[in-house]
């Protein structure tokens, strides 16, 4: 009898109306709710129903662009963008189980700021947070801040974004020294005595590295989970090293199996020279998704929007164009080759949310690769990362 195959891990990526620029005129997309509580709450209530482990929300700090690193003028395509953390804030009192992952651009925020805010997100969910990272190179977002200037560049392989991402690297580390400077039992909250709070298990981080300067604790109690989650997306070998250091998940772009083969292997090797080879660090592959029962129906939905874009779509990632069970073929390859789940990227979120939840989650339940249930209470216990130790505690 051939062994049962290995659970994979599944998250949908949600942004706007959808990741094709042209989803928005779709009749199911809702554009003029796209700026309410109700649409976002809808959409991850779609996720939850099923099953999966956490959604990702985008954001930016700038207008979205259809180029590189400078602004547009476009007026065909959705802009603007409600804060991805206070989205998952307001949505996280109305589900139970999925976990929710806002994007926080580090390059120019700071680390006191999100550690809060994502803690008292873990707080509001009741351990069901976490953050990915996200840095930004263009130089008309950094003069929204005035602190500092960012150079032109010709890609990512530039020093300047290897800075940029040893940048986000420190923040990590100061983030995570903030949720770790409250113990566990800090707080008291003793009415005889009156004593609220141990002030031994307060502790300084005293962070020092080249970008950042913190001093700590954190105005917040040690999150639910200890760690809320890290997450951060990666392209080539830079990136690849800050999921290695820093991340939990890391979200990675492959186009075939044998690419992907390589890409965890390259980050499993950096994961050992960063000192984290016996962690649990998961690889989610990233893709695009047309779904459709009927593989032609998917194809011709995709060409009508890129008609109405005026140009064929392309991404980062690899994109799929067809039907649950094909998808389903398609994901254990890339299973096979080493990730451990995917974060799929719906071209049109009214059509293809549904059509993940309520056509490929049966699918992989019926191949015995995907849950029927959720498990675990925290997302980090639906992905099987133990609650971290507090590193300042005492023994």
């Amino acid at each position: 009898m051939s062994p049962s195959p290995s659970p994979l891990h599944l998250a949908v990526a949600l942004d706007g109306t959808g990741w094709h620029p042209a989803s928005w005129r779709e009749p199911v997309a809702r554009p003029r709710d796209l700026f309410t509580a109700g649409y976002w709450a809808d959409l991850v209530a779609e996720a939850e129903r099923g099953l999966l482990d956490f959604v990702t929300i985008e954001d930016g700090l700038g207008p979205q662009s259809s180029h590189f690193l400078d602004p547009d003028e476009r007026t065909d395509q959705v802009r603007g963008r409600l804060d991805a953390v206070l989205i998952a804030s307001r949505i996280a009192p109305l589900t139970r189980h999925i976990g929710l992952v806002p994007t926080a651009v580090v390059t120019h925020t700071e680390p006191f700021h999100i550690s809060k805010a994502v803690a008292t997100l873990d707080y509001v969910s009741t351990g069901r947070a976490g953050l990915r990272v996200q840095i930004t190179a263009r130089p008309g977002e950094a003069a929204h801040f005035g602190r500092r200037t960012i150079p032109p560049i010709e890609g990512y392989d530039s020093p300047v974004v290897t800075d940029l991402f040893d940048e986000a690297a420190d923040y990590v580390e100061a983030v995570r020294r903030l949720w770790d400077s409250w113990e566990d039992d800090a707080e008291i909250r003793d009415a005889a005595t009156g004593r609220f709070i141990d002030r031994d298990k307060l502790h300084y981080i005293d962070f020092e590295g080249k970008h950042f300067s913190v001093k700590g604790p954190s105005i917040t109690p040690r999150p639910p989970q200890g760690q809320p989650l890290v997450t951060a997306l990666g392209h080539q070998t830079v990136p690849y090293r800050l999921i290695a250091r820093q991340a939990d998940v890391g979200y990675v772009t492959p186009h075939d199996a044998g690419q992907a083969r390589a890409i965890v292997a390259e980050i499993r090797a950096e994961q050992e020279t960063a000192g984290r080879g016996d962690e649990l660090l998961h690889v989610f592959g990233d893709l695009v998704v047309f779904l459709d029962d009927d593989p032609a129906a998917a194809a011709a939905r995709r060409d009508r929007l890129d008609t109405l874009a005026g140009e064929p779509y392309r991404s980062d990632a690899r994109i799929f164009t067809g039907s649950p069970s094909q998808l389903a073929d398609l994901l254990g390859e890339f299973q096979e080759a080493g990730l451990t789940g995917f974060r799929l990227r719906p071209a049109v979120l009214g059509h293809d949310l549904p059509a993940i939840t309520r056509g490929l989650v049966p699918e992989l339940q019926r191949r015995g690769t995907f849950r029927t249930g959720y498990e675990a209470d925290s997302l980090r216990g639906l992905l099987g990362l133990a609650r971290p130790a507090n590193r300042y505690a005492t023994a």
